[in-house]
């Protein structure tokens, strides 16, 4: 049977937004056994949450804390969402923490970072974008920035690069036998993503002009997405020479009579010239055109719906999928490969609060009368409770 890379290793995820997880949930993805703390009764529009488990405490209640310190000593990562200071004041900060369990992996999600004034700071995607100085390159030309959906900073900036974090310090364990504090903040994290276009802007290469008006951020015409005739679009990529010709013979075009390829000066007129282009045929027929090309022009497909298949066109070569990938596990290992991911699956994908709490503290040696006397008293909750559940 092929094992999951974090097979055994058991991951506390105390329950907050986007960020957070994300995170958990490519750990559990890859064979981590991850337990979201909840609080009882509440309803978690959290959707992230495959192959999770979830224990509900009321760590008001000193009893709680001492429940969830106690199993903390026996885990392996940690990840908590919460602003600077508040594990502190529950008496489990990564000081505490680590005196006991030396071996913990104590990752911290933060949109500001744990040190500074802007530290205690609310903030969304948008403002860790703008803070980053990611925010002033996006957008159009003689336009006002433009924000993408949440994926950039929260997933990308925060969740995935916590998740980096902690397997370059689980690896460090291996070799020290120690953990550590990971701060993966989502300002810093994003800013990190952005190592290229700001080292290509401090030396004057692609991004010598304002926003919008550069090869890559929207200025250029063979970098640019052009509506079709049904109201579709197409996604044009076509930087390196042989890809431009290719494009330009896709769509029919002389390359004798147009002007140099980067002649940022023309690029406005060309792309009038492509637009007019691309609006003469649908999304399929485009799609068939450019199918076993190198012109780097590919459909902008939705997530629930197909590219349209032209039956009067003959011989589809179907280069290009004809709908979007779903999001699954990657990278893909060879040897042990995450676990697999069933998109399809009807059942909700949501998990309630305190689904699992009698089987966890099961598990972390609480004995039938304790966690009954813990239900009793609310230090716990368990969702079964509901149907007047007791051991």
């Amino acid at each position: 049977m092929t094992q999951v890379p974090l097979a055994g290793i058991v991951v506390f995820e105390l329950a907050g937004l986007a960020p957070c997880p994300f995170a958990g949930m490519i750990l559990s993805d890859f064979g981590a056994n991850v337990i979201r703390v909840d609080r009882p009764h509440t309803h978690s529009t959290d959707i992230l949450a495959r192959n999770k488990r979830s224990i509900a405490l009321d760590l008001k209640k000193p009893a709680a804390v001492e429940i969830l310190r106690a199993m903390l000593l026996q885990a392996d990562v940690l990840l908590d969402p919460f602003r600077p200071g508040v594990m502190e004041k529950l008496g489990l900060g990564p000081t505490d923490l680590l005196k006991k369990n030396p071996r913990l992996v104590y990752a911290r999600l933060s949109g500001f970072g744990q040190q500074g004034s802007a530290s205690a700071a609310a903030g969304h995607d948008i403002n860790y974008l703008a803070i980053a100085g990611v925010l002033s390159m996006m957008g159009r030309h003689d336009q006002p920035p433009f924000f993408p959906m949440n994926v950039l900073a929260d997933f990308a900036g925060g969740g995935l690069m916590c998740a980096l974090g902690v397997l370059m310090a689980l690896f460090s364990r291996t070799k020290t036998g120690k953990g550590q504090v990971l701060d993966a903040n989502l300002t810093a994290g994003t800013a990190y993503l952005t190592t290229f276009p700001y080292l290509m802007q401090k030396h004057g290469l692609l991004w010598e002009g304002p926003r919008g008006s550069n090869m890559l951020d929207g200025g250029a015409h063979f970098y640019e997405v052009y509506k079709t005739k049904d109201g579709e679009y197409m996604a044009v990529g076509a930087i390196e020479p042989p890809f431009y010709a290719a494009l330009l013979k896709g769509l029919g075009l002389d390359p004798e009579s147009l002007p140099h390829q980067m002649d940022s000066d023309e690029w406005p007129k060309m792309k009038k010239t492509l637009a007019a282009v691309f609006a003469s045929k649908t999304q399929a027929e485009w799609t068939r055109v450019f199918d076993g090309t190198d012109a780097c022009v590919t459909p902008v497909i939705h997530f629930n719906k197909r590219v349209a298949d032209d039956e009067t066109n003959d011989l589809p070569r179907h280069h290009w999928p004809r709908q979007a990938a779903p999001p699954s596990p990657a990278p893909i290992l060879s040897r042990t490969p995450a676990r697999p991911v069933q998109l399809d699956d009807t059942s909700s994908p949501f998990l309630t609060s305190g689904q699992h709490t009698i089987e966890i503290l099961s598990e972390f040696g609480y004995k039938g009368s304790a966690i009954n006397d813990l239900l009793s008293s609310k230090t716990v909750f368990d969702a079964s409770q509901d149907q007047g559940s007791r051991l």
